[in-house]
């Protein structure tokens, strides 16, 4: 019988490479919770309605990608496939809207599922990180988000990527632009399902990738031309305040991104260092979201950034990021010495020192290479004849040099050698 494989479209994640990935959610996560966001987590599946409301009916997401199953109950459920309309609802359901101090901010990480022709950068399972600020309309909050994901970036030494900024104008002023290029598309021959998307939501043809329809779409009505004076002046801050903080973006009238409740302020994170799949995330203002799955008028803007993709754009740069080794202390016991050794990683790990132990009844040479794989600053070494003496040998593996330290002090001398 052949053993198992992972899914088509998903990955696994093992040591080592599992610890990059760890440290770019670290490092993403850090800003923001440097900046008043609190965790949250929401189940992997949700109500399918809740993305056909939040998402859209219009959109690649829900109407070619969504994983849907129906429970014994008969329950129509989805895997999540993106993270703001779990969040929103999960804060809704929380009433804590209701708590006072709007806006509620929150970030969260996990796991989302698309189905998608799978190829490097785009899985069917991928993982993000990602930022929610419910319930004030205000530019500085979107500034914030750009900001604080910039941040992100540099501090895990990017460098080649590039900010994409645009405005989807609001209620008011994005009707009359959605007439004009309907009107526009009309005229253009299109395939059926792409005349049927123009109906529902005609930004989502500027979103196509295929040369054919971008061919087409030369002379199309530019949004920026039918912003309303409020809309232009709220995005005209938000440049003014990201520009002020030194991040430095690109305007891009074309930007509309694949989800349908973005409203105003939408930006995107590329690396051309990564080919097709050049995003690496992404995010916008969502001022009507909550209305359409259920909620009161809570204006919201958020972004998330893909874990998997970030990683890619790390190895694209040749960055190497300096990951601490797992463990500081590797114990061989040799002869009787297991108890005692055992005992000893048992208080040094609960000293806060990282520390393993040799299993399996290994020789002093198989031992010592578990020692070196570990990645251990010490080695704790001992044998019948040094605990007689009451001491254990203390292996400094990157000098080499060994020294008998009492049994009782290894803690405060392993401790003291740390800091």
């Amino acid at each position: 019988m052949s053993t198992f494989q992972a899914p088509k479209g998903t990955y696994d994640l093992l040591p080592p490479r599992s610890a990059t990935f760890l440290a770019v959610r670290e490092a993403i996560s850090a800003p923001l919770k440097n900046s008043g966001y609190g965790y949250v987590e929401t189940p992997g599946f949700e109500n399918v309605e809740l993305f056909s409301r939040g998402v859209g009916e219009s959109t690649d997401i829900v109407s070619k990608e969504m994983y849907t199953l129906t429970t014994k109950g008969g329950d129509q459920l989805a895997l999540r496939p993106e993270g703001t309309a779990s969040v929103l609802r999960a804060a809704l359901q929380g009433n804590l809207h209701k708590l006072g101090g709007l806006p509620v901010k929150l970030w969260y990480s996990g796991s989302y599922y698309r189905y998608e022709r799978a190829q490097a950068g785009r899985y069917r399972h991928f993982s993000q990180v990602g930022a929610e600020a419910i319930g004030a309309e205000d530019p500085a909050l979107d500034a914030e988000l750009i900001i604080l994901a910039d941040q992100a970036y540099r501090s895990l030494g990017l460098r080649n990527f590039r900010i994409l900024l645009n405005s989807l104008g609001d209620k008011e002023c994005r009707p009359v632009y959605r007439e004009a290029l309907q009107d526009f598309l009309r005229g253009l021959d299109l395939d059926a399902d792409t005349v049927r998307r123009a109906e529902i939501n005609p930004l989502r043809v500027l979103d196509d990738k295929r040369a054919d329809v971008q061919k087409q779409l030369v002379g199309a009505p530019m949004l920026r031309d039918y912003l309303c004076d409020a809309c232009k002046a709220y995005h005209e801050e938000v440049r003014a305040l990201v520009t002020a903080a030194g991040v430095v973006f690109e305007d891009d009238e074309k930007l509309v991104r694949g989800l349908d409740y973005y409203t105003r302020t939408t930006f995107e994170f590329v690396h051309d260092g990564l080919g097709s799949q050049s995003a690496v995330g992404g995010g916008g203002r969502y001022d009507g979201l909550s209305e359409m799955i259920g909620g009161p008028a809570l204006p919201s803007v958020g972004w998330a950034l893909g874990v998997d993709r970030t990683v890619l754009a790390l190895e694209a740069e040749g960055v190497e990021l300096d990951i601490p080794s797992a463990t500081s202390v590797f114990a061989v016991a040799l002869g009787a010495a297991k108890p005692v050794l055992f005992g000893l990683v048992t208080e040094l790990r609960r000293a806060g020192v990282a520390a393993d132990i040799s299993y399996g009844g290994k020789g002093l040479k198989g031992a010592m290479k578990d020692a070196n794989r570990s990645g251990a600053r010490f080695a704790v070494v001992a044998g019948d004849r040094d605990l007689e003496e009451g001491v254990v040998q203390l292996k400094d593996m990157q000098s080499g040099e060994q020294t008998p330290v009492a049994v009782a002090d290894v803690v405060a001398t392993v401790q003291a050698r740390l800091a």
